[in-house]
């Protein structure tokens, strides 16, 4: 794995080249992705996601087209950076509440995967989770099959652990265990309601990591809060190589414009498939 430095707009990040055979995955919660991001926001967004081979986001805005437009665009304009791209949008949440209604959003390099059928949103637990997951199958160039589960939970305070407690079910309900659940989870990986699929082998990506901004810096210069985003994959199918949080922030007099994209750091991992 190579590092390179990249200059970008107001934000000084580093790029990791990943490895040509493996799976480089990125699941980032963009927060209010719709009208309130401009051009300046969206060329942010497609240079730190150009080096991935597929993307997961969460809070893509439903109340209007506004959400499903802004993921096509930043499909456009990674088009336009040298590789090939798709995207699928997923259609609103059942949510309760008109308020906490949201689309999640794939988006893949075809030169690395292909999709098997159509994402859907999990209607199993649209009773259950306030915005049930939106779930993917995709298919490698050299054939391997892995499921993707895209899920933004309710927030820290509502309970989120009744909602990812049903998580644990997926291997048998989609009959594999190439199974990666990724996103936005409102509680770190040391919660107790992990345990039923660390015991299947799954792991986090990253461990005791901050990935949401503060409105504000501390004294100390600290604008990182609570360790919430992550990529859970299951350690007996995928090697981990490498994983870690995009920094894209660049320091306390950037920390404004950094919140203008998202109050979330984007999570990586890059996988190897074992067999």
């Amino acid at each position: 794995m190579k590092k390179t430095t990249l200059s970008l707009l107001f934000i000084s990040i580093t790029v990791l080249l990943f490895a040509q055979d493996n799976l480089s995955i990125l699941t980032w919660n963009i927060k209010d992705l719709g009208r309130t991001k401009g051009a300046e926001e969206i060329e942010a967004m497609a240079r730190i996601m150009r080096d991935y081979d597929l993307i997961a986001i969460q809070e893509v805005v439903a109340k209007d087209p506004a959400g499903a437009q802004k993921v096509a665009a930043i499909s456009e304009l990674l088009n336009r950076m040298g590789d090939k791209w798709d995207y699928r949008i997923s259609d609103p949440t059942q949510s309760p509440s008109p308020h906490i209604r949201e689309r999640y959003a794939y988006l893949w390099k075809t030169s690395k995967l292909n999709t098997i059928e159509k994402p859907y949103l999990d209607e199993v637990l649209a009773s259950i989770c306030d915005r049930e997951p939106y779930i993917a199958q995709f298919k490698t160039k050299d054939d391997h099959i892995f499921y993707t589960v895209n899920f933004h939970s309710r927030p820290y305070n509502k309970h989120p652990e009744w909602e990812v407690a049903t998580f644990a079910n997926y291997t048998e309900r989609l009959a594999s265990s190439n199974v990666i659940i990724l996103g936005d989870f409102n509680m770190n990986e040391e919660h107790e309601v992990w345990e039923d699929l660390y015991a299947q082998g799954f792991q986090p990506a990253i461990r005791n990591t901050a990935t949401t901004l503060k409105r504000q810096c501390t004294t100390e210069g600290v604008y990182v809060n609570h360790a919430i985003d992550n990529i859970y994959f299951n350690a007996h199918v995928f090697q981990k190589i490498e994983s870690g949080r995009i920094d894209f922030v660049g320091g306390c007099d950037q920390l404004e414009k950094a919140r203008a994209i998202s109050d979330h750091l984007p999570v990586y991992v890059e996988l190897e498939f074992k067999e």
